[in-house]
């Protein structure tokens, strides 16, 4: 059962949610960034500069969290989101290698 913020536990991740939240460009943006940084990284999420009103960053990372790509938790006056890298790898190994190398090819 999801607990009271909409983070699921491991064993209730679906992929096909996974997918769908990873469809979005800017939301495999945040992830792939996310990948990169050291494990446990939690980062605002403004950090991320999207010229996005914040109502769709708001709709972007409940996305992340509900699907359980990210830990998204109060940070004072501000929410921050950390991968959750493990959990991901445990449950569907090789993911967030796929985005991290679609995250290289656009770079380069």
């Amino acid at each position: 059962m999801a607990d009271r913020e909409g983070h699921p536990e491991p064993e209730e991740m679906q992929f096909g949610k996974l997918l769908a939240a990873l469809a979005d460009p800017l939301r495999r943006r945040v992830i792939a960034e996310l990948i990169e940084a050291p494990d446990g990284t939690a980062r605002h999420c403004a950090s991320f500069g999207f010229e996005v009103s914040k109502a769709t960053l708001t709709h972007h990372f409940r996305v992340l969290r509900e699907a359980g790509l990210i830990w998204h938790f109060d940070r004072g006056n501000s929410r921050a989101a950390s991968l959750r890298r493990q959990d991901i790898e445990t449950r569907f190994p090789g993911l967030l290698a796929l985005v991290a190398a679609e995250g290289a090819l656009a770079r380069s």
